[in-house]
């Protein structure tokens, strides 16, 4: 993203961290009626705690809040929690902001972040992509006033506030545990956030209103209608026609039309990756054969055979052509200059000479067979990407048959074992989270490998992750990821393809949007045209 002036950046992080912690309230002037936003988003839960996907993390943020807020440079600013300290390597103190309350006018206190810590660790059996990692180091959690929360740690968590700008404070019922049944089913979510819970129909929309009594100041809209409506062409020709104020996931080829007619855009680059993953554990896979249709062993456990297949994409192609330049080409899990990434790994240019002899020397001189399954519709650019891979690929003899489906329907075939390789994407809040997700051995007492579909292991990339982990936060811990992430991307578990970028449109009753990393769409961003 490019900004005008050195003074941009300082704005920008001051207006954010106003905007997202509801410390800006809005002006009579500024005060408007509804505000309709047409999203991608697919709210598939009222649970905050079920599972981590953007789609409930970003809808579900207007009625809950965290402990800890991240702004657009990943560094941790107050939230419900306003401060925190570390009183050993297993002991923190976490001081809670006073006179906050739940929508029901209850009291936020000390009591609710233990039932929330307590929930996630020790009720939820959520699906693979849940929070319970993010506290499954925490031995004990107490509350030794209604502003002090005390967590003591089975060893050293030294990014534990990273973990809590992740998790969504709950009210704590007056008895057990509310199940996602229960919440899902009519018990009104009650959060502190800046805005209440209307209604919710699965898969169309999510309505909610003003919360006058928010502690961080009146938000600007009295009311918020998310439209889901999952077809990009569809929220381009929403906003266009102003049936909606703002459309995320805009497709950079329709940038240009949009602004012809009037509307204007946001973008900024996404703290997160798409990548090709590979089933790399079982002997035979579906849909890899070879070249007459018979089925084979498994390629993906050859390195060599990932290795080629990396030197045969063209990322290029991807961020030029499909995402217009709103887009970097990739070869880590982060954006190169963000905390923990490393200088040393850069994307390299497509080399199909060497693949074909990586390929020949991995036993498969005339390639293979394979069919390449992604999400239609979920990310920029995904089922173009599925088409520019394959055709890259067949230059090396490795023929790829695109299969693109509703990330509904891919998510569910993925997690039953139905692909062989994939095309996908995630985000997080800081390298580490994602390579503890993504590329760690597959371990649920650790917590590590919730999105290691393809069953990856490697024990040195393990080791020295876990000792990166080990060490504060600051330059130390951040060469030590670096350096973990050499490790693991020299073995090619995935091909990291491109940073795309958050694209939003908004209309002429919208003053600014203002857009984050993470891919947040959200009323708080939105701030009203001045009369």
């Amino acid at each position: 993203m490019k900004l005008g002036s050195p003074s941009r950046p300082r704005l920008l992080s001051a207006l954010l961290i106003s905007i997202f912690l509801g410390s800006a309230p809005a002006t009579p002037a500024q005060e408007r009626g509804e505000l309709r936003i047409a999203t991608s988003y697919k709210l598939m839960t009222l649970d905050p705690h079920y599972a981590n996907l953007n789609e409930n993390t970003s809808l579900l943020s207007h009625i809950y809040e965290r402990l800890v807020y991240q702004d657009e440079n990943l560094e941790l600013k107050p939230g419900l929690a306003t401060s925190w300290r570390p009183l050993s390597d297993t002991q923190w103190a976490f001081k809670l902001r006073d006179k906050v309350r739940f929508h029901d006018g209850s009291a936020f206190d000390a009591d609710d972040v233990v039932y929330t810590i307590e929930r996630i660790r020790d009720f939820l059996k959520p699906p693979s992509g849940g929070f319970r990692s993010y506290v499954s180091g925490i031995k004990s959690v107490s509350a030794p006033d209604p502003l002090t929360v005390l967590i003591e740690t089975d060893g050293a968590v030294p990014n534990l506030p990273l973990f809590f700008s992740s998790l969504f404070v709950m009210n704590r019922p007056a008895e057990g545990f509310e199940t996602t049944e229960d919440l899902n089913a009519g018990h009104p979510p009650n959060g502190t956030g800046p805005y209440r819970f209307e209604s919710w129909s699965s898969g169309e929309s999510l309505r909610l209103a003003r919360n006058d009594d928010y502690w961080g100041g009146k938000p600007a809209w009295s009311k918020v209608t998310f439209r889901v409506i999952e077809n990009p062409a569809a929220r381009v020709a929403a906003l266009s026609t102003g049936e909606v104020d703002v459309a995320d996931a805009i497709p950079a080829r329709d940038v240009a039309s949009l602004k012809q007619r009037g509307a204007r855009v946001a973008s900024v680059g996404a703290a997160r990756v798409n990548f090709v993953q590979f089933d790399v554990a079982r002997d035979t896979l579906p849909g890899v054969t070879d070249k007459s249709g018979e089925p084979i062993a498994n390629p993906f456990k050859n390195p060599l055979v990932r290795r080629a297949l990396t030197l045969a994409t063209d990322r290029g192609i991807l961020v030029d052509k499909i995402l217009a330049g709103y887009g970097t080409a990739a070869a880590q899990v982060f954006p190169n200059g963000l905390p923990g990434t490393s200088a040393n790994l850069l994307p390299e240019a497509p080399n199909y000479d060497e693949a074909k002899m990586l390929l020949a020397k991995a036993g498969f001189p005339d390639g293979f067979n394979l069919v390449l399954a992604g999400p239609a519709g979920r990310y920029p650019g995904d089922a173009e990407s599925l088409q520019a891979v394959a055709q890259s690929w067949a230059r090396i003899g490795v023929n790829a048959q695109p299969a693109a489906a509703p990330f509904s329907v891919f998510n569910t075939k993925r997690a039953a074992g139905d692909y062989g390789v994939w095309y996908g994407g995630t985000s997080g809040e800081a390298v580490d989270i994602i390579l503890h997700t993504l590329l760690a051995s597959p371990d649920p007492e650790r917590g590590t490998g919730a999105l290691n579909f393809g069953k990856y292991r490697n024990e040195a990339f393990d080791a020295m992750l876990a000792r990166a982990e080990s060490i504060a936060v600051g330059p130390e811990r951040n060469a030590a990821l670096a350096q973990a992430t050499e490790l693991v991307m020299a073995d090619q578990p995935i091909i990291p393809l491109y940073h795309f970028h958050h694209i939003v449109g908004y209309g002429s009753r919208i003053g600014s949007y203002v857009l984050h990393p993470r891919g947040w769409t959200t009323a708080m961003q939105t701030l009203p045209a001045m009369e």
